[in-house]
């Protein structure tokens, strides 16, 4: 048995990584007190900016989507390309453009359509899928359960391979951000929603299988699970079940529905360097719901 002194020494040593915004922390300090010239100022900013990269948000034609795309604009993203299916963006989308616009940071935001041959067809799949999957386990027609893969699942992998393929394409690294659920991490008491719990579920092993494929090159995956939002697609369950508010907002203990701009610190924090350490984890904002 070797000494322990033995044993240590040959063990490899690994060198820190330096971050590509360095000095930054409490090394920005350190060379601060050497050198006179140094001026000290905040760099936390510095690593939460976006400023010459490119953003890509699908389902940004409204609700948490366009928040998203809001927030990748005013971290200087050069450019954020709104992905949806409406043909022509909403009058939100179009004041939001305005809006960056007038910010004058440098960034642009732009909005993308499939082509028009399809689009009927993705819209009125992308409108079923909001409403099947309510039905009850023994219930639920197989053709329904498969719909809500195709779009909630696959159609998930399908953006994120996408996304990888550019990166590695101009062999640039980046974050990929897959949206779940919290219904994707619990059963959600007296919610029959198998369809939809499932494909949420499979997005968020997905998220880590691909972490684990892309870290090499430098990307960065991570999922979202958000908790009950007050957005579009929520406001048709509403109208159909108004008992499932109340339900809903009682089911955390902050006891209300989320705004839409109250995730845009998590989408800021995981699309920048500030989030550098940070693959394959899944971001619960659910307003306490879990910790019942």
């Amino acid at each position: 048995m070797q000494p322990l002194e033995q044993s240590e020494a040959s063990l490899p040593v690994q060198s820190q990584p330096v971050s590509p915004r360095a000095p930054i922390g409490v090394n920005a300090a350190i060379q601060a007190s050497r050198d006179a010239t140094v001026i000290p100022r905040p760099r936390i900013l510095d690593e939460s900016s976006l400023k010459d990269r490119v953003g890509v948000v699908t389902g940004g034609h409204r609700g948490l989507g366009l928040e998203m795309a809001l927030v990748l604009c005013e971290l200087e993203a050069r450019a954020v390309y709104c992905f949806d299916l409406p043909a022509e963006p909403s009058e939100e989308w179009e004041s939001t453009q305005q809006y960056v616009r007038r910010m004058n940071n440098g960034s642009r935001l732009e909005y993308v359509s499939p082509d028009g041959r399809a689009n009927g067809r993705l819209h009125r799949r992308c409108r079923d899928c909001e409403t099947v999957g309510g039905e009850g386990c023994l219930e639920c027609p197989a053709t329904e359960f498969q719909e809500v893969l195709d779009v909630d699942t696959c159609g998930v992998f399908l953006t994120a391979q996408a996304a990888g393929r550019q990166m590695v394409r101009f062999g640039n690294p980046g974050s990929i951000i897959l949206i779940a659920s919290i219904a994707g991490n619990v059963a959600m008491k007296g919610e029959f929603l198998v369809a939809y719990k499932t494909s949420k579920s499979a997005v968020l092993q997905m998220s880590r299988s691909i972490a684990c494929e892309l870290a090499d090159k430098g990307i960065r995956v991570n999922t979202v699970s958000p908790g009950f939002f007050r957005s579009p697609m929520t406001k048709a369950t509403f109208d159909r079940s108004p008992d499932v508010l109340r339900r809903w907002s009682e089911g955390s203990p902050i006891g209300r529905f989320a705004r839409p701009d109250e995730l845009r610190g998590v989408i800021a924090w995981l699309a920048s360097d500030a989030s550098s350490f940070c693959t394959g984890s899944d971001i619960i904002v659910d307003g306490g719901y879990r910790v019942w």
